[in-house]
């Protein structure tokens, strides 16, 4: 039996209890009663899925799915894979006198050349390890020496097979290391395919660890600011890490036929903690509530389930598909990111309408058990906020001009986003200086040998599928010498050739950093002029160009051209959905645009902050100069999602006291004072959580915290608290009335008395 309170009869239908009751439950509430009432079987079955689909994850077996590049590069990529042989790994070695500015040079010191020339023989010593050494030692040695004669290049192919490649590439680092120790006023900086992937990935790993290791503490001390209690802070964190264990399992499974990587995986595990942590904030604060009125527990439930329960769903359906939207840009990486959002959006529903009602019933009146001194009561007993009542109080007596001047402050927040330029971050430019010795490397050899640690990677096959190593492919490419020297500038030696099965991949350095404008006029000319010109003369020729300009390129492209068509979907299926949760066109329209308008403000903040280079200092980072190619689309569709968490929400709290009797304009502030509490502690949150990617490494992170805490922190506070009162109450009675409403503002009856 659950407890009740000494009455268990309903109060008198007020401001936010809706007078009519209902004959039959919706799907949310029969679901919920039951697992109240079949509590150890909801919870028992809820952990069961839960242990099945981890369990399922760990006895996965086979390669995962990969990613593959759009456009170009993902074809230069295919036909690499074909070869069923290891690729082209390349490495650098740029040799320079210790001692800067010292007037050394390559060209007449013998001491600098014998330092290059004992670093070939030790590489070459490797035996298999290494192959294709290139060295100012070459028969083409000028190439490998700087302009100023200062700087010398060592470039090598990091041999196979697969299963060796680890192995020969760290023989080549030892040879590297010992050629450093015997000419110690020498420096050898390595970088290059496998060093620069390496320092990315382990650069990721070691920002999202520290992510995790601070936003965990941070979370549970909101948590306990919000509900004063330890058992009751719990439940959030217990509903969001089932859900999570039990998503990444899933995910074992999925991997086997979609892209996932470790940044989708960290993205996901931000989504699971937000959803899993609002939706049981909803519950647990409208219980809070309803228990407060004098309801017995199982009356409390059955309300909070009709109400909040209804929210929950109807706010997870939105998440969801929104997500589906990134499916319309056609990238790989998108796919992995999407399919891990459904499921831990889809699993933290299920559980909030499923196994949380369980566990509230089997708790009872424990869950506020072990209360925080001085600060646990109070927040018992709180059941409206003084102060976001009184604000929106304000807001409704003088709408036009509270709405006006906050919306004159947002669009002037909004205004640098039509200067914004999209670009992606270089290797060099992602992680700042000292954060890696291969990225560090990579910044000098860009300034002695620009393009050299990160040539565009041109691969050539024959299209009746034998070797590409032709004397007409090799005369072909040996043009690309020419090519380069009457490029004015924007290709650029040295150029390597390198067999891998039977296609040749050229490495061919561009002017510019990386995934500047001058390196993608260098590509341009490279694909468009170039190479037509020379290996397109040849029959039976395919190529490709690919890389690490090229990559970011083609994605950037691809993201463009998908992207109107991507917001077009997310905002016709936000208002279809919207319109039919609230029965109003007007409601639904309104919703739009204040999203937008949060959205569009966190932009500009980027843009003023990372492309103008403001901030600098305070942040830790150099100026960008633009804003990451695919972060304003995904920001879009998470924030559009999440933020419509706190929408419904407050919406549905407005509704019901409007339902219940109050004036259009009491329904609006009563409605948000009485939702203030629980949206601020979960976009507390979520706002702390992503105002620690600002401390990572990465500068696409630092973008991505920045844009997505302010656009929380923006819609939690000036739109919900200002915005949306001044919207509604201008809208007044027209809100809820409109064709879908049939012409009258539609009650949401609350679920009959338990008069039991």
């Amino acid at each position: 039996m659950l407890p009740e309170s000494k009455s268990t009869s309903p109060p008198p239908p007020g401001p936010g209890t809706p007078a009519r009751s209902r004959t039959r439950p919706g799907v949310v509430e029969t679901v919920a009663n039951w697992s109240a009432r079949h509590r150890v079987l909801a919870i028992c079955g809820w952990l069961a899925l839960v242990v099945l689909a981890v369990l399922a994850g760990a006895s996965t077996g086979g390669e995962h799915a990969r990613a593959v590049d759009p456009g170009e590069a993902g074809r230069a990529q295919l036909m690499i894979d074909a070869q069923r042989a290891v690729g082209s790994v390349r490495e650098n070695v740029l040799v320079q006198p210790r001692q800067a500015g010292g007037g050394r040079r390559f060209t007449d010191d013998p001491d600098l050349r014998e330092a290059v020339g004992d670093l070939v023989s030790r590489l070459r010593r490797t035996g298999a390890a290494v192959r294709d050494v290139g060295s100012p030692a070459s028969a083409d040695g000028e190439r490998w020496i700087s302009r100023d004669g200062r700087s010398a290049l060592v470039t090598f192919e990091v041999a196979g097979p697969d299963e060796r490649l680890e192995d020969n590439h760290a023989a080549a680092e030892r040879a590297v290391k010992e050629a450093g120790e015997r000419h110690p006023d020498v420096r050898f900086l390595q970088a290059g395919d496998r060093s620069l992937s390496a320092a990315v990935n382990d650069g990721i790993k070691d920002d999202f660890a520290r992510a995790e290791r601070t936003s965990l503490p941070l979370t549970v001390l909101v948590l306990l600011g919000v509900f004063g209690s330890l058992v009751a802070a719990g439940i959030p964190l217990l509903l969001a890490a089932t859900a999570l264990a039990g998503t990444f399992g899933l995910l074992e499974l999925v991997r086997l036929w979609v892209p996932f990587n470790s940044a989708a995986s960290a993205i996901v595990l931000l989504i699971g903690m937000a959803v899993g942590v609002d939706y049981s904030l909803f519950y647990l604060r409208r219980l809070r509530e309803e228990r407060a009125t004098g309801k017995g527990a199982r009356e409390a439930l059955r309300v909070t389930a009709h109400t909040s329960g209804h929210a929950i769903v109807a706010s997870g359906v939105t998440v969801m598909v929104c997500a589906l939207g990134l499916l319309l840009t056609g990238v790989d990486v998108f796919k992995g990111l999407t399919a891990g959002t459904l499921l831990v959006v889809g699993l933290s529903v299920l559980g909030s309408v499923t196994v949380l009602p369980a566990l509230l019933a089997a708790l009872g009146d424990r869950v506020d058990l072990a209360l925080i001194p001085w600060l646990g009561r109070r927040r018992i007993a709180a059941s409206e906020s003084r102060l976001w009542g009184r604000v929106a109080r304000a807001v409704v007596r003088r709408p036009v001009v509270s709405g006006a001047a906050t919306v004159a402050v947002l669009l002037a927040m909004a205004l640098p986003v039509l200067g914004i330029r999209l670009q992606d971050a270089a290797v060099t430019a992602s992680l700042p200086p000292g954060t890696s010795a291969a990225v560090d490397a990579a910044s000098a050899m860009q300034r002695a040998f620009p393009g050299a640690a990160t040539a565009a990677r041109l691969v050539v096959t024959r299209t009746d599928g034998t070797s590409a190593d032709t004397p007409a492919v090799r005369r072909a490419i040996g043009a690309l010498h020419g090519q380069a020297a009457a490029s004015g500038g924007l290709l650029l030696e040295p150029i390597t050739t390198v067999p891998v099965g039977r296609a040749m991949v050229v490495r061919v350095p561009l002017a510019g950093a990386v995934t500047d404008p001058v390196a993608d006029r260098a590509l341009t000319a490279l694909r468009e002029r170039v190479l037509p010109a020379t290996l397109g003369a040849v029959d039976g020729v395919a190529y490709a160009v690919g890389g690490k300009t090229a990559m970011p390129h083609d994605f950037a492209e691809q993201v463009d051209r998908r992207t109107p068509a991507v917001f077009g979907f997310v905002l016709v299926l936000a208002f279809v959905l919207l319109a039919v949760t609230f029965r109003s066109w007007a409601v639904s329209l309104m919703s739009i645009g204040l999203n937008l308008l949060s959205i569009g403000a966190s932009y500009g903040v980027l843009v003023w902050v990372f492309q103008d280079g403001h901030l600098e200092s305070l942040l830790g980072f150099t100026s960008y100069g633009g804003v990451v190619s695919w972060l304003p689309l995904f920001m879009f569709i998470v924030l559009f999602g999440l933020s419509m968490d706190y929408h419904i929400f407050v919406l549905s709290r407005i509704r019901e006291r409007r339902a219940g009797g109050a004036s259009a304009r009491e329904a609006v502030a009563g409605g948000i004072a009485a939702s203030a509490g629980v949206v601020s502690g979960a976009a507390l949150i979520m706002t702390g959580v992503f105002t620690v990617f600002v401390t990572l490494s990465a500068i696409e992170y630092k973008m991505l915290g920045l844009g997505m805490a302010l656009a929380i922190l923006l819609d939690a506070t000036v739109v919900r608290g200002v915005l949306l009162p001044a919207a509604m109450s201008l809208l007044g009675e027209r809100a809820w009335r409109g064709p879908l409403s049939g012409g009258h503002f539609d009650e949401t009856p609350t679920p009959r008395s338990n008069s039991r």
